[in-house]
C-alpha cells in the first residue's frame, strides 16, 4: 500500500480484503498490542470482513488494563491521605480496586481531579501551593516523555508540591514474556503508537529471538488490513521479520529525543502486570536525583501484591488466552457502568471495545 493511496476509501478497503484473502492457506492467529487497534477493529467491523480463517486477539496493548490491582489499590490509598490532591487520566477513576476506587473515594470526600496530561496536574500544584498534587502515571513508552518532561519543569523551577506515583510499562520485555510462553500466534500487530517512540527496530529481538513476524500498523482499518497482509506473506513464506506498515508516523529508529528525556529521568526496574505477574526490567523508576518527585518515598506509600478479582478474566484476555465474551461476567454484571476489571473501564480495553462494539447491546 502506498503513502499517496487515500485509506479511508471504501475500494481501497475491499481490494485489501481480497488480497488477504488470497493470502490465507491455514488458519492463522494474530494479536493485536494496542488498545487502539483493539477499538479500531471492534469499531470498523474489521472482523466481518477479514477471512474466517484468520483470528485476532487482544494483548496487553491497554495502559489501565495491565496496571497491577497492588498498584490501583495504592492509588486509592494515596486519595485517602488528607491534604492531597490526585490527578488520573479518566479511565483509571472507575477501575475497581480491592474495596473501592477512585471515584468512590472522590464521591467520599477525597480530592480526586481528572486531568489530560501531567502538565496539567503541575499547573494545579502551581496554582495551589497549599496541597499535594500527585499524578497517577499508568502508561507507555508513549505517555512516558510527556511525564519526563514534566519532572523536569518541576525540578527547573522548584515545584516542591508535585509528584507522580510511578507505574509505568515498557512493551517489549512484555511481549517477550508474554512469548516465552506458548500462546499459538502466529505473529504480532505492532502498536504504532509505542513505536513511534521506541522504533520499529524494537522488535528486532523479538522477530529474531521468538521466530515471531511482527508489522507495526497504523489505525485505520486500511493500514490495519495492509500489517495483516504483511504477517500473511510472512507467515507462507516461513519469515519472522519486523516490517513498518505506519511509516507516516513510525521511522526505524525511534525518537531520539523522546527516548534521550525518558532516559534522562527514569532508569529500568522490575514491575508486576495484571495477568503478566512480576516482569523484569519492563517498568521505570524516577531515578535518585528525581526521588522528591516520587510520592511512593514522599508519602511512604506501599505497594502490595494483591489477588485479581475472582472470577474476572481480565489477566487472560490481555495475555490473549480468552476473549471477552467469554467471561461470566461479560454483559451482565460487568459492563462499563459497573465494571468488575478494569478491561472493562478503559476506552482501550478489549472488554469495552466488545460490549460497545460487537454484541449489540448498545
Amino acid at each position: 500500500m502506498g503513502q499517496s493511496e487515500d485509506i479511508s476509501d471504501p475500494d481501497l478497503i475491499k481490494d485489501l480484503a481480497l488480497r488477504l484473502k488470497g493470502l490465507v492457506k491455514r488458519p492463522m492467529k494474530f494479536m493485536e498490542v494496542c488498545g487502539t487497534h483493539t477499538v479500531s477493529i471492534s469499531r470498523s467491523g474489521l472482523r466481518s470482513i477479514i477471512p474466517k480463517e484468520i483470528e485476532l486477539i487482544s494483548g496487553p496493548g491497554c495502559p489501565v488494563c495491565v496496571t497491577a490491582q497492588g498498584d490501583i489499590d495504592a492509588f486509592i490509598e494515596t486519595a485517602k491521605i488528607p491534604g492531597i490532591t490526585v490527578t488520573t487520566f479518566g479511565d483509571l477513576l472507575k477501575v475497581p480496586g480491592s474495596s473501592d476506587s477512585l471515584a468512590g473515594r472522590r464521591a467520599k470526600g477525597a480530592q480526586v481531579d481528572v486531568v489530560y496530561s501531567p502538565v496539567d496536574a503541575l499547573q494545579l500544584a502551581r496554582k495551589d501551593r497549599s496541597r499535594e498534587v500527585v499524578f497517577l502515571a499508568v502508561g507507555f513508552e508513549t505517555t512516558i516523555p510527556c511525564i519526563a518532561a514534566t519532572i523536569k519543569d518541576a525540578a527547573r523551577d522548584g515545584t516542591g508540591n508535585f509528584s507522580i506515583l510511578p507505574a509505568l510499562k515498557l512493551m517489549p520485555p512484555a511481549l517477550e514474556a508474554l512469548l516465552e510462553t506458548d500462546i499459538g500466534i502466529d505473529g504480532l500487530i505492532c502498536p504504532g503508537h509505542v513505536s513511534a517512540v521506541i522504533g520499529a527496530a524494537a522488535y528486532k529481538p523479538i522477530a529474531e529471538g521468538f521466530g515471531m513476524p511482527c508489522v507495526v500498523a497504523g489505525f485505520e482499518p486500511a493500514e490495519i488490513l495492509f500489517a495483516l497482509i504483511l504477517l500473511a506473506r510472512q507467515v507462507n513464506a516461513g519469515r519472522a521479520e519486523v516490517e513498518n506498515a505506519y511509516p507516516r508516523a513510525v521511522s526505524w529508529e525511534g525518537n531520539g529525543k523522546a527516548l534521550g528525556i525518558m532516559n534522562e529521568v527514569f532508569l529500568q526496574c522490575d514491575t508486576e502486570w495484571r495477568g503478566l505477574g512480576a516482569i523484569r526490567q519492563s517498568g521505570l523508576a524516577l531515578k535518585p536525583e528525581y526521588n522528591k518527585f516520587d510520592a511512593k518515598y514522599r508519602f511512604g506509600i506501599e505497594t502490595r501484591h494483591t489477588p485479581e478479582p475472582k472470577g474476572c478474566l481480565c489477566g487472560d484476555i490481555i495475555k490473549g488466552l480468552d476473549i471477552p465474551s467469554n467471561c461470566p461476567f461479560f454483559a451482565s454484571i460487568c459492563t462499563p457502568v459497573s465494571p468488575v476489571g478494569p478491561c472493562m473501564v478503559s476506552s482501550e480495553g478489549a472488554c469495552a471495545a466488545y460490549f460497545r462494539y460487537e454484541t449489540g447491546v448498545i
